[in-house]
């Protein structure tokens, strides 16, 4: 991605929250660290992209990446999850978003925020007109 930019990597915290579960005095347990949201949990099945790396709680390979973007200029479709492949279309449509990757495994729950990064190619645009959505049809 040509446009990405002040980027931040949560590794470190990542790296502490691990570390916390193996000390003797356990700060933390496993239901503390593994505990994703039910929706969460949902939208990694459906819209995670797989990362090629072992859940370091669980040890299986079914941990995936979800890439949720945010910004003004995006208007109604703030929040939502998109693939890397439309990360790439989107950097030349919006001028400056937030990009918020987090890991998520399927099979026991841990989900931690590994990185966040501002895409866009800087031009000020005004949000998207507003689109009917189900929720504004059927109440």
């Amino acid at each position: 991605m040509w446009s990405r930019r002040e980027e931040v990597d949560y590794a470190l915290q990542r790296r502490n929250t691990l570390q916390a579960l193996k000390r003797p005095q356990r700060v933390l347990d496993g239901s503390d660290v593994c505990d994703a949201d039910p929706l969460l949990m949902r939208a990694a099945l459906h819209h995670g992209e797989e990362s090629g790396v072992a859940c370091p709680i669980c040890s299986h390979a079914r941990l995936v990446n979800l890439n949720y973007v945010f910004g003004d200029q995006l208007g109604q479709f703030s929040g939502r999850i998109k693939s890397t492949a439309e990360l790439d279309a989107m950097q030349s449509e919006y001028g400056e978003f937030t990009v918020r990757v987090v890991e998520v495994c399927v099979d026991c729950g841990w989900n931690h925020m590994i990185a966040s990064y501002l895409l866009g190619d800087g031009v000020k645009r005004r949000p998207p007109r507003r689109q009917k959505t189900v929720e504004d049809i059927y109440g």
